[in-house]
């Protein structure tokens, strides 16, 4: 027994070793992280609550939620310093689905992903999410950021990234376990990454890097995955591998919140939350995505066609050299026109 035992610390100890070579980037280069999240310098959340939570507790929200709501907000206002971003919203996001979030840009999506992680104070209101403070389940979030937002340039592997997304648990420093390598390595499997994990970021295409940002959300192994823009000007291998593994992921009764420009895609989800600095609409995407609803948060942007389309004309997409948003007309326009 004690000669197994020491061999499988020997084991794990050259493991950790080969891991700690990596995170020390190579070629001499060396990378300090800090708590808290980061992903601007590749640390995801490393939380460490004054006062532990109790896993019993804890776990009984977690199944509380199963059926119900995962993410609920009572008249919430967001604001960056003087300026607010949302106001008032009142949303309840499904548990075990996958929910949407649209509207034009400054509508509040991305900043609601970051109040719902914690990283956002919510200036008035109630947020809780799995039944508690965004803050008390920041370690029960995968959070994926838009990828312009990350420095693609940082010599540090695919198999690096998605290990830092065990930091959230292990701390930036903390010995990875058996358990935590298995999850990193089907997390790189699930994304198609295996014959990559050895290139750094700036060697990759664009999809190909977003990939590994799903990785390490999905390595932080949360209840509750935030996406933000996941598949935005991705090539279509790419996009379809990100997508097949969001309804993996439902599938296995998790909740995947998203922004997206993207009408269609939106349309293909469980709920949909329309924000246009406020909640427009919420629920399922044929009582949000009306001709109504999407005239209210695009306004002047919305454009009637006359084959009963309706044309978002987002300055963002013609940014970035994507295709027009587009969803059929509502029932009752249809009826109307006839």
């Amino acid at each position: 027994m004690g000669r197994g035992h020491s061999g499988s610390e020997n084991e794990d100890a050259e493991q950790d070793r080969e891991y700690s070579s990596e995170l020390s980037g190579g070629a001499g280069h060396k990378f300090s992280f800090s708590a808290g999240w980061a992903r601007l310098s590749w640390c995801p959340i490393v939380f460490r609550p004054s006062q532990p939570l109790d896993a019993g507790r804890v776990m009984a929200d977690l199944i509380g939620t199963a059926s119900g709501i995962a993410v609920e907000g009572s008249d919430v206002t967001l604001s960056y310093g003087r300026h607010p971003v949302l106001r008032n919203a009142d949303f309840a996001l499904p548990a075990g689905a996958v929910t949407s979030l649209v509207g034009p840009n400054g509508a509040g999506k991305s900043s609601l992903l970051n109040a719902i992680v914690g990283l956002l104070p919510i200036l008035s209101g109630s947020l809780t999410v799995l039944g508690r403070t965004p803050t008390e389940m920041r370690r029960h979030i995968g959070y994926v950021m838009q990828s312009a937002k990350v420095n693609d340039q940082l010599p540090v592997t695919v198999r690096e990234v998605v290990t830092m997304g065990r930091f959230a648990l292990r701390g930036a420093f903390g010995r990875l376990t058996t358990d935590d390598r298995r999850i990193v390595d089907e997390s790189i499997d699930r994304l198609e990454l295996g014959e990559l994990t050895g290139r750094h970021l700036q060697e990759l295409s664009g999809g190909q890097r977003q990939r590994v940002f799903v990785a390490q959300g999905l390595a932080q192994g949360g209840e509750l995955l935030l996406l933000d823009e996941p598949v935005t000007g991705l090539d279509v291998v790419s996009r379809q591998r990100i997508l097949d593994v969001v309804a993996e992921e439902r599938s296995a009764g998790r909740t995947i919140v998203m922004t997206t420009h993207d009408l269609a895609e939106a349309a293909d989800t469980d709920h949909v939350l329309l924000l246009a600095g406020r909640v427009v609409a919420s629920g399922t995407p044929a009582e949000v995505l009306t001709s109504a609803n999407l005239a209210e948060a695009y306004g002047g942007r919305l454009l009637r066609l006359a084959d009963g389309m309706v044309l978002i004309d987002d300055p963002h997409h013609h940014a970035h050299g994507h295709d027009h948003a587009m969803c059929e007309e509502d029932d009752e326009h249809e009826s109307s026109s006839s």
